[in-house]
């Protein structure tokens, strides 16, 4: 069969733009020996993927000029050519940005008996919130009744990790980029204080929020979330550096903290990850995760737009605050 995919046209230059993506035509045809054949139910964007329309080496390859693009998506099984899956099973793969496939089943997740909604599998019971899990229980080795700070509160990340903060306890004080997203903090999220970063100063808030400082800092921002967190941290406090989402549109590299210096007399742990670096965490994620959110322990927030044809539109949307919760194309 033929299915509509998404293709790099060009590399953006700054905030992308749907004259950087096409939408083209590509084969998915019948499975031969151990494939499968896949119609996709929803895709994914999100925010790492705007790295991969650089032209520059990461943890992961360069997305090239012409080829169509790839992330998580959840699909269904349309023909099996392997014995361990059949129609009708719900996989998940990175098999994203296009309304269908064939592919190696070696390649692909078979999701078995899921127990939410397909989309949720890409949100807070897939990538999003295994990074949130291990970002705050294994990075940040979080204890209970700690205080923490994550900033792109209202998003994907976000917004599971600070559940699960609450889960654990804590005072948990969350960012976002309007007055209606740091109301849903609070009001929907369980969230003890939601800002918005536009309004006042971050260390104001911070204060405010917590006086006696913070032990954890989710960072998803970077920039001045970062410099405003150094300043409120507690001794031998941590920071997992989950992203930067407001510098991965800059044309040129702008200045870092400039008080970076505070974690050496503080002791901070300032720490990277890679949430794929992480998998042998996977069982017990997928494990809890389904129990939180079935218990509504975890409330799961998502933002959905129709059609393949929007998936630029839904990954733009991701750095100009469209989204709440997990940005979804419905397939």
């Amino acid at each position: 069969m033929r299915v509509r995919a998404i293709a790099l046209k060009r590399r953006p230059n700054g905030l992308p733009e749907t004259e950087d993506f096409d939408v083209c035509e590509v084969d998915a045809p019948p499975p031969e020996a151990g494939e499968i054949q896949v119609r996709n139910v929803c895709m994914s964007v999100d925010p790492y993927m705007r790295g991969r329309m650089y032209d520059r080496k990461s943890y992961v390859p360069p997305f090239q000029i012409g080829e169509v693009l790839s992330g998580g998506s959840i699909g269904e099984v349309l023909a099996s050519a392997h014995p361990d899956f059949k129609e009708g099973d719900f996989v998940s793969s990175s098999y994203g940005w296009r309304e269908g496939f064939t592919a190696p089943a070696a390649q692909v997740e078979r999701l078995g008996k899921i127990q939410a909604p397909p989309s949720a599998y890409l949100g807070a019971l897939g990538m999003p919130g295994m990074t949130a899990y291990v970002g705050l229980l294994e990075i940040g080795a979080l204890q209970d009744g700690e205080s923490v700070f994550v900033s792109g509160a209202a998003g994907a990340v976000g917004s599971v990790a600070g559940q699960i903060a609450k889960i654990r306890g804590c005072s948990v004080i969350g960012s976002a980029g309007t007055d209606d997203k740091a109301r849903l903090l609070t009001e929907e999220l369980g969230f003890d204080y939601g800002f918005n970063y536009k309004e006042g100063s971050i260390v104001q808030h911070l204060r405010q929020a917590a006086p006696k400082g913070l032990d954890v800092y989710f960072d998803n921002v970077g920039s001045d979330h970062l410099q405003a967190a150094l300043m409120c941290m507690r001794p031998n406090g941590r920071i997992p550096l989950c992203g930067a989402i407001s510098t991965y549109n800059d044309a040129a590299p702008r200045p870092g903290p400039n008080n970076l210096s505070m974690a050496i007399g503080l002791g901070l742990t300032l720490r990277g990850f890679i949430v794929s670096n992480f998998m042998h965490r996977y069982a017990n994620f997928r494990s809890d995760m389904e129990k939180w959110v079935n218990n509504g322990q975890i409330k799961t927030k998502e933002t959905i737009l129709g059609g393949i044809e929007s998936a630029p539109d839904a990954f733009i949307g991701l750095f100009t605050g469209v989204n709440v919760g997990k940005m979804i194309v419905s397939l």
